[in-house]
């Protein structure tokens, strides 16, 4: 009976698989281990990859637009240089006589099914005749390692998703050689002309170059955005401060002078209302037709004695209240964790990345690379290991211990927290409870990444955070005033996640920091138990003596700029920015790129100098160069800047790997982009008229210029911050019209 081979993909995997099967022969040094029944080695990453043109014939190694497009018939691959020995210690060991069965254990992903894939390919047919297992495994756990060995399928199952895997690198090859060189060729010395700059290429590729255009509109929306003044009001009703709102009777309802339901365009306007409020309440009467006009100076005094001497008065129309649950979130998948560390640590999604690769490595966490926030059944079924585990994690010892003392965590398998239809490679990221002899060795920050992993892992077995709402609206002068208090009176899963990073009160998302640019959401609760009290203490019907009306100044903010997190979330979510519905609902699902290839994108960006990254904030912005390109592209080869093509593109991907759709299809359709766009490009003649974008953005650049270089670009950032809807000036009418 022949030897069974375990290829990894790095040394230290490779080591978790020999402790596991208790191998301890062979010589580490040279690339292997080795005893009587089981043979052990591993790749570095890569070992294999595509050969440059000039591999083909010696004219490519010149760019030219003569040799473009260029659509090798067969492709060619070369062992990397710098891993030519393990690749000779891989490719001899997989073609040893006395090896009969072979077992995959490179990670869990197409990724790491193209790893293996191109060493086999480069070893010849001979290795195909052998049996060939693959091992698919989310944890290094000496358990899961064991699980995966005896459920290791025939390596041809997976057969598909290595076609997905090699077209990928196809796709990415042939539009980085042929885009980048035609362009290189057509606008690259008009580029360093203008920049006074040496030759250079310009990069571009099929997820890099739209990340580039996301983040070059939305400065430039920065920069074209004009700040819009508002202007809300206000009343005082017994202690009880409530805004108005423009509903159906308003003097203003559907009124052209609104911003918005809750606030005027101009200050004249709401201080039309507020007049038309005291004239009318004071007289008993409610809202009347035809045009509501600002008294004189007389009359304004008359009124502001009215109100003064309590003779305005409103109604309560319905006061109530409800309560409200707020589950807790999601597991994290990568996309998530990036985001998150990225806000709460001030860490690129690189550097998370590598992060929770050393947890995975270390058995302390599952594998990294998953899209899924949440369980399989089968890992519910067994999820009081992982629970018991975190007994020895002294930052969430009490709350693992109070997990198991109660029975949520043998409900979790029915809960929304388990969906097998929602995973495709593996589940979410979740702390395996092993491994923790490793914990003294960890740094500061990945101990904090882990015990936030750990943190949003206990908290799927809380309880709802629980809210009280209380509400109330009032009629005055015919308008309408509303006011609501939200009380936390559960604390539930906040007690793990903190109030100040999931709470569920105040605000609803879709402000200005979301690209809103409306300044506060109407309607905003207003948090703590002195109003609270006071509206629980309200009835309909009950009359309220108004003491004062004020207005509230604020201004529309621009959209905030990208930070490294919240564009890993916006490449993954990137069906959110097409705006044809039947083309958003066929990807959804995909994203720009994959959660093992964003961090890198994104790094390369701001490597090879087209975006800028700051460390402290993590706040992403173009350069330059980069704002250079984007103009290229706009100019050339526009669908290259969107998201549907994309992903799109990812989506044709995602097909081959399950079956859908054939490798010829879809080569096919990927040679025709290709050649049609390259083509495309060697016939058009702007050369020179780029130069006006070019200057056009350089602008910005210069010492000086505001909105991007030197303190332009602080102010830039530090203008698109915050909301200023409730931060502004307050107004109260003094009876002479000139307190604006």
């Amino acid at each position: 009976m022949g030897k069974k081979l375990f290829i990894a993909e790095k040394p230290s995997v490779a080591q978790e698989f020999a402790r596991t099967l208790g191998v301890k022969g062979g010589d580490r040094r040279k690339g292997w281990l080795e005893d009587d029944s089981y043979v052990i080695t591993w790749c570095y990453g890569h070992l294999v990859t595509m050969s440059y043109p000039e591999a083909y014939d010696p004219k490519f190694r010149k760019w030219s637009f003569d040799t473009l497009p260029f659509l090798p018939e067969t492709f060619r691959y070369e062992v990397i240089p710098a891993s030519g020995d393990q690749f000779r210690t891989v490719s001899s060991l997989l073609m040893r006589d006395d090896v009969s069965e072979i077992y995959v254990c490179t990670d869990s992903g197409r990724e790491g099914e193209y790893i293996y894939r191109l060493v086999e390919m480069m070893c010849g047919p001979s290795v195909g005749a052998k049996v060939r297992r693959r091992v698919w495994i989310d944890s290094f756990t000496d358990e899961e390692i064991r699980r995966g060995i005896a459920e290791a399928k025939p390596l041809s199952d997976y057969d598909h998703l290595s076609d997905a895997a090699f077209l990928r690198a196809k796709e990415d090859y042939l539009m980085g050689i042929n885009f980048s060189r035609v362009l290189t060729l057509k606008y690259g010395g008009g580029i360093s002309d203008f920049r006074n700059a040496g030759w250079s290429a310009i990069a571009v590729g099929r997820v890099m170059t739209c990340v580039l255009g996301m983040v070059v509109r939305r400065e430039r929306e920065i920069r074209s955005f004009v700040k819009q003044p508002f202007y809300r009001v206000a009343g005082t009703f017994d202690g009880i401060t409530a805004e108005w709102k423009a509903v159906p009777g308003s003097l203003f309802h559907a009124s052209p002078k609104l911003y918005r339901e809750n606030g005027f365009r101009e200050y004249r306007d709401a201080e039309t209302l507020i007049w038309n409020v005291i004239a009318r309440a004071a007289e008993g009467g409610d809202a009347k037709s035809g045009e509501p006009e600002i008294p004189g100076p007389e009359r304004k005094k008359e009124l502001l004695a009215l109100l003064k001497g309590g003779k305005v008065e409103g109604t309560v129309l319905t006061a109530g209240r409800k309560t409200e649950k707020k589950n807790p979130p999601l597991l994290y998948n990568l996309a998530e964790l990036q985001n998150d560390c990225s806000r709460m640590f001030h860490i690129s999604p690189d550097q998370t990345l590598k992060v929770a690769q050393e947890l995975y490595e270390k058995k302390l966490t599952t594998y990294p690379r998953t899209d899924a926030r949440v369980l399989s059944s089968a890992v519910a079924k067994e999820i009081s290991k992982n629970i018991s585990g975190l007994r020895g994690v002294d930052a969430v010892k009490e709350y693992a211990e109070e997990v198991l003392a109660g029975d949520s965590w043998k409900k979790i398998g029915k809960s929304r927290y388990t969906d097998d239809k929602a995973i495709t490679d593996h589940y979410a990221i979740i702390p395996t409870g092993s491994g923790l002899g490793a914990l003294k060795s960890l740094s500061d920050l990945t101990r904090r990444i882990y015990e936030t992993i750990c943190r949003r892992f206990l908290a799927i077995f809380y309880l709802p955070a629980v809210y009280e709402k209380t509400s109330a609206e009032i009629l005055c002068g015919g308008e309408h005033f509303f006011v609501g208090a939200r009380e936390l009176k559960e604390e539930g899963y906040l007690k793990l996640l903190g109030k100040g990073r999931q709470d569920a009160g105040a605000g609803s998302g879709s402000g200005p920091e979301n690209g809103g640019g409306q300044g506060e959401e109407e309607g905003e609760d207003v948090s703590g138990t002195g109003i609270a009290a006071a509206l629980k203490s309200l009835r309909k019907g009950k009359r309220l003596s108004a003491s004062a009306f004020k207005i509230r100044e604020g201004e529309t903010s621009p959209p905030k700029r990208y930070t490294s997190g919240s564009m890993i979330l916006a490449m993954e979510n990137a069906g959110q920015l097409i705006e044809d519905d039947s083309l958003r609902e066929q990807i959804r699902g995909s994203g720009i790129g994959t959660s093992a290839t964003r961090a890198e994108i994104l790094a390369k960006l701001v490597r090879i100098g087209y975006l800028s990254l700051n460390k402290k904030t993590q706040v992403i912005t173009p350069e330059l160069l980069g704002e250079m390109v984007y103009d290229v592209v706009d100019q050339s080869i526009r669908p290259l800047l969107s998201a549907e093509l994309t992903a799109s593109w990812e989506k044709g991907l995602t097909k081959v790997a399950d079956g859908s759709i054939s490798t010829e299809e879809y080569l096919k359709k990927l040679e025709d982009f290709v050649s049609r766009r390259t083509n495309g490009v060697k016939r058009l003649s702007n050369q020179d008229s780029m130069r006006q974008y070019y200057e056009q953005a350089a602008a910005f650049y210069k010492k000086g210029a505001a909105g991007k270089a030197g303190s332009g670009r602080k102010s830039g950032r530090k203008a698109s911050a915050g909301r200023t809807g409730r931060k502004g000036k307050n107004y109260e009418p003094d009876g002479t019209g000139k307190n604006q």
